[in-house]
């Protein structure tokens, strides 16, 4: 919601050019010429009484005007009064009453002459009238005593004062009295009441008027009202009680404020209607007022008379009453005569036409003096409302009084005719700068005086050619207007003015400016109350120009508040309120030119409470709620919830009761009987909840039965010989009366029992003893209070209690599947032996001892859990080669029944874990020694290790593979043969009848011969040398830096080779055979990373023998159960986890290892 506008200064030169207009015939006060008034005191002068009398008459004339007075129509001799001054060199008169003068004495119509030897000019008629403010007569007012629904007038009946006073009603706390459709003020004062009800009863009416003149209040004696009631009152067609009868008549004067009023009398309040009988009521100048009893119609004119109906209208009929309009008019100007300024032998005329209504008269005086009295003049001729002129001589400078006349009124204007011979005169300053805005007007002046009336010239430029043509408009003042000026419209311009007399010319200055512009302007903003909000408006000026920026809010001036904050092209309110709601406009003002933008703030927030709860339409089980909403702070309420209090059983306790729509402002409620209710609502908007508003008044309900039972009855035995029953109990509101109880009713389900019952407290167990052990029963709780009981409960089965399973599963049997899985099944018990709910089997197993060991460890039970009636199961995670026991036990909801016997089962060998360390020492010129030691998890019996090594030369290239096969009481070897300071990469892992376990790998050295060493040294001592491993160390470190940075950003890098030279050679053909193994690369590249053989060393993987499904598996301690008992848990057992292998690693070589691999 934005507006925008410009005001132009073309606008305001317009108007300075039409004021320039009325005053191009203005004489130069430097020439002589008749008096003109300048000003002067209303015709009807109202005054104070009690402060000096000024009666204004100030004129021009040249020579200055001498100035005299007329009071009542004869000369005021204001020298023989001396309470009576006039001011030096003016005609206005002081009457001094504040020492001692009597305004009263004053009274009358005065009028002022302004006389010099030229002519002589009058002022209207002024009449003179002191205000006055008389007190109320005394009067003797009786109580009015009134039947409730009849209708009353008090009178008011103020004094008669000047002006007329201001009617108001108050009571005796000067507070206004209400009024309403019922109860209003008419025009002349009176009080009306439509029909009384008792709460107009009251002795304080009073009746006020307030004289502003005197700034004066007087007060009526109170009046006395006393309303009594008779049942039933009788309902009453409207009538009139102002105006009387059924039509009458209204004069008003045009140009006044027509005021028509209708006042009726009824029951119910009648309503008023206006119409206008073969007509419309005029748009845009029609009002209603005091509750459409009054029609108020400004500006009225002839057109406006006519027949004005008012319709009161109740349930019961209607009236009217017509008014017929006649619209008079003082007269009013048509052509006011205006001065003539004529130089000798020309011809002119003084036109002087009025109208009115009746069509005022028209007279001519001369000077004062009525013109058929008048010294003749010969070249003045009148006719009717015109005087001719014809040949003037000087001689026939006179000022000349036209007026215009009815019953009504009258108008005087004053018009001199100047006889001179002047040569033109410029009036306007030479080289006066205009400054306009690009395509505005531009009005150039140029006020003249000469007589005869000069004729004028434009030209651009200095000799410039005249102007003409459409795109000039020139005035008879002399103005130039260029109507749409552009930029070439810059320059100078000259007026030359000429009569008979002589010539003269004037130079003014134009420059044409680029317009103000709002470039951004300020934006339509919602905020919530408390935040922060900012206008832009930023704008584009011409160079020349320095604008300022002004904010209003609603049209005037910003709060001064330092919340908000003005900047140079923003405005920045702070923590916003309630109150900065509105439009915020931004001004731009220059000197030329002022361009304005618009935009509205709109402040949300949560909606203010709801108030005025009441209640009606109450019943025993439902109630009416209404109330009023609260404001909604600029954003719509949506709904309304509804929330109650139970006084009796909660008290402070607020609950939910029911939501409606924003648009509602009542609902029906339904209600519990023996409930102490409060109700209170909230409003809800899109901001959020408004706060809760006041409780209604407390309503109580009566008792009744209760209408429910208890709910989630439940029967569930705590011991083998008891059946416990529980229930949640009725909510303090549910009991629907005092006396709350619960009557327990049970038996055994299946067999030919009676009920056994029990009634119990208000509350929600009750235990029944001496029970069969886990026997199904019906019950059923039935909630009573002290009016009696509930609706018939349904009925719910529960059991007695559980006692622990009585018998073991049977023929248990294990199946071993592979070295770490077997399959157990079992024989599922009797139902009746498990002597409660069958929940499921528990398996028990452990490691008794591992075969390849004889020595015995801690013993630790794994328990895995087979839900419902699963008569088989897998045990996972078991050690190769080992040997197990477990057993079998059933579970109910007491606990676990006996065990099965141990089961006795072993597992079979399985390929062994890496050898736990691999050790090379001792390094010579042809020999090394490794030590190792053995699996920590032989998963059987140890027939071998393997031992594989191959040399690696400079340039990382592997040499041939040598294999050797080393018993497996063996736990160190030393190698001979070898090739001095040479590299070796070894592989060594261990095997069972089963197959290899996971290797380890380990790289060493062998040292160089003493003679090689020797040269070595002799070399290393060369300068050359040092220079030459200086510049490829240099080398080196820029190709480290360049890994780097192509690392960094995902790049590839050498090292690849490295780690392909000292990969596994068993898994180089699969490399070279399915390209499974890629390069290295940075992470962000989300490749697969290089990673080290894990397989054995004949390359194949180990697959499990097994085609169980999960479903098969059961849960570890803290495993979890489905519901049809499938596993979906974990292991209860840890694995361990398998040594690392060797120094092989799956990440990148860092630097230093790389920097190592080049020694």
């Amino acid at each position: 919601m934005m507006k925008k506008k410009s005001i132009s200064a073309s606008k305001a030169s317009l108007v300075f050019f039409l004021c320039q207009m009325i005053s191009a015939l203005d004489v130069p006060l430097d020439l002589s010429q008749p008096p003109t008034i300048t000003q002067q005191s209303p015709k009807d002068y109202i005054v104070d009484p009690r402060e000096n009398i000024v009666i204004q008459c100030e004129a021009k004339g040249k020579p200055p005007p001498s100035f005299s007075w007329t009071r009542n129509g004869t000369h005021f001799d204001i020298d023989k009064d001396e309470q009576v001054t006039m001011k030096p060199n003016s005609g206005t008169l002081v009457i001094n009453i504040m020492n001692g003068g009597k305004a009263e004495a004053y009274e009358g119509v005065y009028q002022c002459t302004a006389r010099n030897e030229r002519g002589a000019a009058i002022s209207n008629n002024i009449v003179i009238r002191p205000s006055r403010s008389p007190l109320w007569t005394k009067e003797k007012l009786e109580p009015n005593q009134v039947r409730e629904g009849d209708s009353l007038v008090l009178h008011c009946r103020p004094p008669v004062g000047l002006p007329p006073p201001i009617i108001f009603w108050m009571d005796n706390a000067f507070q206004r009295l209400p009024q309403s459709e019922r109860v209003s003020q008419g025009l002349n004062g009176d009080l009306y009441f439509s029909n009384v009800q008792p709460e107009d009863t009251r002795e304080d009416y009073i009746c006020y008027a307030r004289f502003n003149h005197t700034q004066t209040i007087q007060q009526k004696q109170p009046i006395s009202v006393k309303v009594f009631s008779t049942k039933p009152v009788t309902e009453r067609p409207p009538i009139l009680l102002t105006p009387t009868g059924t039509t009458s008549n209204k004069v008003e004067l045009r140009g006044n404020v027509l005021l028509l009023e209708c006042i009726a009398a009824g029951l119910p309040t009648p309503v008023i209607r206006w119409i206008k009988e073969g007509g419309e009521l005029p748009a845009n100048r029609t009002f209603f007022e005091n509750f459409k009893k009054t029609l108020k119609i400004i500006d009225v004119s002839e057109a406006d008379s006519g027949n004005y109906k008012c319709i009161a209208r109740n349930i019961l009929g209607s009236t009217h009453h017509v008014i017929s309009v006649t619209v008079k008019a003082a007269p009013y100007w048509i052509t006011a005569p205006r001065n003539l300024v004529l130089s000798p032998g020309e011809d002119g005329t003084l036109i002087c036409r009025a109208n009115g209504n009746p069509k005022p008269s028209i007279s001519w005086l001369a000077n004062g003096v009525p013109i058929a009295i008048a010294p003749e003049d010969p070249s003045r001729k009148v006719d009717g409302d015109t005087i001719i002129f014809s040949a003037v001589q000087e001689r026939s400078s006179a000022v000349y009084q036209c007026n215009a006349s009815n019953e009504y009124g009258y108008l005087l204007a004053n018009a001199f005719v100047n006889v001179l011979a002047e040569p033109p005169r410029i009036l306007t300053p030479a080289n006066k700068l205009y400054q306009v805005i690009l395509d505005s007007p531009a009005l150039i002046d140029c006020a003249y005086f000469g007589s005869p009336k000069p004729e004028i010239e434009w030209f651009k430029g200095v000799k410039g050619s005249i102007l003409r043509g459409n795109e000039y408009v020139f005035h008879d003042n002399g103005t130039l207007e260029i109507p749409a000026a552009q930029k070439d419209s810059t320059g100078t311009y000259t007026c030359v003015a000429r009569n008979e007399l002589g010539k003269i010319q004037n130079e003014v200055q134009l420059e044409v400016k680029d317009p103000t512009m709002i470039i951004k302007q300020p934006e339509y903003k919602v905020i919530q109350r408390y935040g922060h909000v900012s206008f832009e408006c930023i704008i584009k000026h011409d160079s020349t120009l320095i604008p300022t920026v002004i904010w209003l809010k609603d049209n005037d001036e910003l709060p001064d508040d330092e919340r908000f904050l003005v900047g140079k092209d923003n405005l920045t309110i702070m923590n916003v309120t309630d109150k900065d709601d509105g439009t915020y406009t931004c001004i731009v003002n220059t000197t030329l030119d002022s361009v304005s933008a618009s935009a509205v703030l709109t402040v949300v927030a949560r909606p203010n409470p709801p108030f005025d709860l009441e209640l009606t339409g109450q019943l025993e089980r439902s109630i009416e709620l209404s109330w009023i909403p609260g404001d909604e702070n600029n954003s719509p309420i949506t709904s309304f919830v509804i929330e109650y209090e139970d006084g009796l059983h909660e008290p402070g306790v607020w609950h939910y009761q029911t939501e409606v729509p924003g648009s509602q402002t009542t609902v029906q409620l339904k209600l519990s009987p023996y409930v102490n209710y409060s109700f209170r609502v909230i409003a809800v908007n899109e901001i959020g909840r408004s706060q809760p508003s006041e409780p209604s008044e407390q309503y109580l309900t009566k008792s009744a039965n209760p209408d429910e039972n208890p709910s989630n009855v439940q029967g569930i035995g705590s011991e083998p010989d008891n059946l416990v029953i529980t229930w949640e109990s009725l909510k303090g509101f549910q009991s629907n009366g005092p006396g709350l109880q619960y009557k327990v009713s049970w038996r055994q389900k299946d067999v030919d029992d009676e009920w056994t019952s029990v009634v119990v407290a208000n509350v929600s167990k009750y235990i029944v003893s001496g029970t069969p052990t886990f026997v199904p029963y019906e019950i059923k709780v039935q909630a009573l209070n002290d009016l009696g009981y509930a609706p018939e409960p349904s009925e719910v089965i529960g059991h007695s209690g559980e006692d622990l399973p009585m018998v073991a599963p049977g023929n248990v049997q294990v199946h071993v599947i592979n070295s770490t899985l077997a399959k157990v099944h079992w024989d599922p018990v009797p139902l009746k032996s498990v002597r409660g709910h069958l929940q499921g089997y528990k398996v028990y197993y452990w490691k008794v001892q591992s075969l390849s060991r004889r020595s015995k460890r801690h013993i630790e039970k794994k328990i895995l859990t087979f839900r419902g009636n699963k008569t088989f199961g897998m045990l996972p995670g078991l050690e190769p080669y080992s040997s197990y026991k477990l057993n079998v036990r059933v579970v109910n909801g007491k606990g676990e029944g006996p065990a099965s016997p141990d089961k006795v089962f072993k597992t079979p060998e399985g390929v062994p874990s890496s050898p736990s360390f691999l050790k090379i020492t001792n390094p010579t010129l042809d020999s090394l020694t490794l030590e190792w030691g053995s699996p920590t998890h032989p998963n059987g019996v140890l027939i071998s290790y393997i031992l594989k090594f191959q040399p690696i030369n400079n340039t990382h290239e592997l040499g041939p593979l040598v294999e050797i096969r080393i018993p497996a009481n063996e736990s160190s070897l030393i190698l001979k043969n070898l090739n001095y300071s040479t590299r070796y990469k070894f592989y060594f892992n261990a095997q069972t009848s089963v197959g290899s376990g996971s290797q380890i790998t380990e790289e060493a050295v062998t040292i160089m011969d003493e003679a090689m060493a020797s040269r070595q040294v002799d070399i290393a001592t060369q300068g050359w040398f040092i220079g030459l491993m200086c510049a490829v160390a240099l080398l080196i470190l820029i190709l480290l830096i360049v890994c780097f940075i192509r690392r960094n950003k995902g790049g590839k890098y050498p090292v690849k080779e490295k780690e392909d030279a000292h990969a596994d050679p068993e898994i180089q053909p699969m490399k070279e055979d399915d390209g499974t193994f890629g390069e290295y690369s940075d992470a962000e590249d989300h490749k697969p990373l290089k990673k080290g053989s894990r397989t054995p060393s004949d390359r194949t993987v180990k697959k499990e023998d097994s085609d169980d499904s999960l479903v098969d598996y059961g849960e570890g301690v803290n495993g979890q159960f489905n519901e049809d008992g499938s596993f979906i848990g974990q292991y209860s057992g840890k694995k361990e986890k398998e040594p690392a292998e060797g120094n092989e690693s799956s990440e990148a070589p860092s630097p230093v290892n790389a920097m190592n691999s080049f020694v």
